[in-house]
């Protein structure tokens, strides 16, 4: 798990293998991650939008932009987290995301980018 904390906003990602949605001889590989979003401010904060960087090990980079995550635009009260799961598809067995969140603050209407930290996507057996 990979985590980072900035403007008060603490994101921590695990990551996971989905051999059972992926094809290794198609040069399809699935991963599975699990985003959890802590607001360790004094003020409700609401998540607008998401934008990610993906790297391919095969060279290849995208770039994913939209409303909230997952088709919710999560408010999450003082002390409190939002948790979510969604996933990534790859043409090789190794990758990268990062990227960062917009977030509010409910009160005062400011908005501010909070860090995504980088994290790896890898095929188990690659690992060794």
């Amino acid at each position: 798990m990979t985590s980072k904390l900035s403007e008060g906003i603490k994101v921590s990602v695990e990551t996971f293998y989905q051999p059972e949605f992926s094809n290794p001889l198609q040069n399809e590989f699935m991963f599975a991650y699990q985003v959890t979003i802590e607001n360790n401010n004094t003020y409700p904060v609401q998540l607008l939008s998401r934008h990610w960087h993906i790297f391919d090990s095969n060279g290849s980079v995208r770039e994913v932009e939209g409303e909230g995550v997952v088709g919710v635009q999560p408010v999450i009260a003082p002390g409190e987290f939002y948790q979510y799961m969604s996933g990534c598809n790859l043409r090789s067995e190794m990758g990268r995301m990062h990227g960062t969140y917009l977030i509010e603050n409910i009160h005062t209407h400011r908005t501010f980018n909070v860090i995504i930290p980088a994290f790896e996507m890898q095929v188990p057996f690659k690992m060794n």
